[in-house]
C-alpha cells in the first residue's frame, strides 16, 4: 500500500476518533461533572504524552501556559455544553473553529479576511441558525457554550501558529495538556466539587485521553508529514460528519429536515474555507488537531 494511501486512511481513522468523542463525552457527563471530566481526561492524556517526551524549558512552559489556558476554555465550554445540547450539534458547531480561525487571525493582523473566508462565515452562520432553529430561533445554552468553545479553539490555533514552531511537537503538546488539567482541577473543585471517576467513567476517560488526545493526534502528525497540511485539513472535515453519524447510531439522535440542511451548510462552509481560503493552509491546518 502506498504511503499516501496509508496516510489518508490514518487521517480518516483520526477524524472518526475525533468525531466519536462527542458521543462518548455526552454519555459520560450525564452522571459525572463536566469540568471534573475535563480535568481527569487531560491529566491522563498529559501524563501519557509526557512519557513519550518530557516537556523541558522555561520558555516551553511559558508558551504552553498561554495555549493551555485557551485549550481549557474551549474544552470546559464544550463539555459543559454537552450537558444541554446534542452530540450532533456539538460536533457541527465545534467544527466552526476552522472558519473562526482565519477571521480571528485577520483581525489580530488588522487586515480583512479573504473573500472565501467571508463567504464561508456567512454560509456557516446560516447553517447554525437552521441547525438550532428549534422552538423558534432561541439558542440553547449548550449551543451557545459550544460557540464559545469554537472561538476558544480558534484562539488556541492562532496562538499555536506563533508558539508551536519554537518547540518540539510532542513535549509542547504534553505541556499544554498538563496545563489544561492544572487549571481544570481547581475550577472543578470551585464550581462542582472534587470528584474521583468511578468505573463507569474510566472507559470514556481512557478513550478520550489516550485514544483521541494521544493516539489520533499522533496519527495525524505522521500523516501530515506525508500528505501535507492542506490535504490533512480537507480530510479532517469528516469529523463533524462522523460526530453526527455516531450520535445517530449510538444515541439515536436524529436531525430534523431543517437541521440536516443546517448541518450540510456547516460542513460545506468548513470544506470551502479549508480548500479555498488562503489562511487555511497557513494557519488552521498546521495545528488543527490540537483542538481535539
Amino acid at each position: 500500500m502506498r504511503r499516501t494511501t496509508l496516510a489518508g486512511l490514518a487521517l480518516t481513522a483520526a477524524a472518526f476518533l475525533f468525531g466519536s468523542t462527542f458521543v462518548v463525552i455526552k454519555d459520560a457527563v450525564a452522571g459525572f461533572p463536566p469540568i471534573n471530566f475535563v480535568a481527569w481526561r487531560f491529566l491522563l492524556g498529559g501524563m501519557a504524552l509526557a512519557i513519550l517526551s518530557i516537556p523541558r524549558g522555561r520558555q516551553l512552559w511559558r508558551d504552553a501556559t498561554v495555549t493551555g489556558m485557551l485549550l481549557f476554555l474551549g474544552y470546559a465550554a464544550q463539555t459543559v455544553g454537552l450537558t444541554t445540547t446534542t452530540a450532533s450539534n456539538s460536533a457541527l458547531i465545534t467544527g466552526l473553529f476552522v472558519i473562526v480561525t482565519p477571521v480571528l487571525a485577520a483581525a489580530l493582523a488588522r487586515r480583512s479576511p479573504g473573500g472565501w473566508v467571508v463567504v464561508g462565515a456567512v454560509v456557516a452562520f446560516m447553517g447554525v441558525v437552521l441547525l438550532t432553529a428549534n422552538e423558534g430561533l432561541r439558542l440553547r445554552s449548550g449551543d451557545f457554550l459550544t460557540l464559545v468553545c469554537a472561538g476558544a479553539f480558534a484562539g488556541h490555533i492562532v496562538a499555536l501558529a506563533r508558539y508551536a514552531p519554537r518547540h518540539p511537537v510532542i513535549p509542547f503538546t504534553a505541556a499544554q495538556v498538563l496545563i489544561t488539567a492544572v487549571v481544570a482541577f481547581p475550577a472543578a473543585a470551585l464550581l462542582e466539587g472534587s470528584r474521583v471517576p468511578t468505573s463507569r467513567e474510566v472507559p470514556a476517560l481512557v478513550l478520550t485521553a489516550l485514544g483521541v488526545s494521544g493516539g489520533a493526534f499522533l496519527l495525524q502528525i505522521w500523516a501530515q508529514t506525508v500528505i501535507g497540511p492542506a490535504r490533512t485539513g480537507i480530510l479532517l472535515t469528516l469529523e463533524p460528519a462522523f460526530g453526527v453519524g455516531t450520535a445517530a447510531v449510538v444515541l439515536g439522535e436524529r436531525l430534523t429536515p431543517t437541521g440536516w440542511l443546517g448541518a450540510a451548510l456547516i460542513v460545506a462552509a468548513i470544506y470551502l474555507v479549508v480548500t479555498r481560503g488562503e489562511e487555511a493552509s497557513e494557519i488552521e491546518t498546521e495545528a488543527i488537531s490540537a483542538a481535539h
